[in-house]
């Protein structure tokens, strides 16, 4: 996560406080609870402002999972697109044995991402089962990582060969920096193949889009949330998409932050928002790559901004849009879409969906080749 200016602090943590009381099924329990969790913000925020310096501050974001613990003065950080772990504490008195704790801690870390508290400086339960962070780093032997005494080891390691020393304006710090491996996009996304997969089955959605919005989303991060309301895996938005699906599923109300957290659970809303896109908000679009393009976009921007480019009734949209060959309809929605989020949206989606499917197709190909 990139630092956090000062004048976007207050911002942000307005906006994660409304992911959070968004999830919350019971109106009338969001109402009473709002004001005991924004205490809780407030005081976190007071808290890393305070110990680390207004231009040190750090949040969990899309991309990066980002955790306080020891009263705040040590924190984790995993980066899962760039791909490295940095682990860091203030702490004055023996910050070896804090460090220690920490890439213990986040080495072991569990798959569970709603056990995880990121607005407190509550510890991290190492896992009894296989961790997340399995196979995505290597110790100093080579070798992936998955009980205690081997993390402690590796630990020591780290301290003794890769400790560095700074100051953040206020106090100094000690940290260390753990490179993951260089595939590990891949072993990330090949945890939720299988998800992804009887996703795109149930609702007819191409397994190499969905695999691709994962990407772009969250570098397959179960842990993102982001300071949009959007959470999960696939970044689904609970009081949109997430109502949306709900309705469509004959539910009511929408998905809490808890289900959406659940990697499960987000595949399937997100993997059914874009069927929805598919087959009703767009499926007036009859050419399926044209129509393709348009869903990509409208993912990240919404339907009606993707008609409202080409027109602003419905219909004559449509009408125009059909009327387009495919490569029109990409040229205009990636240059004249209102927003410069959606234009590049499209062309990151676009360019890892092609890497996808031609993976897939090795793949088949293997398979049938194969004795």
């Amino acid at each position: 996560m990139k630092k956090i200016w000062p004048l976007l602090i207050i911002i942000t943590i307005t906006n994660l406080l409304t992911s959070y009381t968004h999830g919350k099924e019971n109106i009338e329990c969001e109402r009473k609870n709002t004001n005991g969790f924004n205490m809780v913000m407030n005081q976190f925020a007071h808290n890393i402002t305070t110990l680390w310096g207004m231009n040190e501050v750090l949040i969990a974001g899309t991309k990066d999972y980002v955790k306080y613990t020891d009263h705040y003065e040590t924190r984790y950080q995993i980066k899962f697109d760039t791909g490295a772990i940095t682990i860091e504490t203030i702490v004055g008195d023996n910050p070896g044995k804090y460090l220690r704790q920490a890439i213990v801690n986040t080495i072991l870390m569990g798959n569970d991402p709603v056990s995880i508290d990121f607005y407190s400086d509550a510890e991290v339960i190492p896992s009894s089962q296989k961790p997340f962070i399995y196979g995505q780093m290597l110790d100093n032997d080579g070798q992936p990582i998955r009980i205690k005494w081997r993390a402690a080891t590796f630990a020591d390691y780290m301290l003794q060969t890769r400790l560095k020393t700074s100051t953040n304006g206020l106090r100094q710090k000690w940290s260390v920096t753990i490179p993951l491996v260089l595939n590990h996009v891949d072993k990330r996304s090949n945890k939720y193949r299988g998800i992804v997969r009887k996703a795109s089955q149930q609702y007819g959605v191409d397994q190499s889009l969905i695999l691709a919005i994962m990407q772009t989303e969250s570098s397959f991060n179960p842990y993102a949330v982001s300071n949009a309301d959007a959470l999960g895996l696939m970044q689904v938005v609970q009081h949109s998409a997430g109502r949306d699906v709900f309705k469509m599923k004959g539910k009511r109300g929408q998905p809490s932050r808890s289900y959406l957290l659940n990697p499960g659970n987000n595949i399937d809303t997100g993997t059914a928002y874009l069927a929805m896109l598919q087959k009703s908000y767009l499926g007036g679009i009859v050419n399926p790559m044209s129509r393709r393009y348009a869903v990509i976009t409208a993912y990240n921007g919404g339907a009606g901004s993707v008609l409202r480019v080409f027109a602003s009734n419905q219909n004559l949209a449509f009408q125009i849009i059909n009327g387009m060959q495919p490569e029109q309809v990409y040229q205009t929605l990636s240059t004249q879409h209102p927003s410069a989020e959606s234009r590049l949206y499209l062309s990151k989606v676009n360019n890892l969906q092609k890497n996808y499917c031609h993976c897939q197709q090795h793949t088949i190909t293997h398979a049938v080749s194969s004795p």
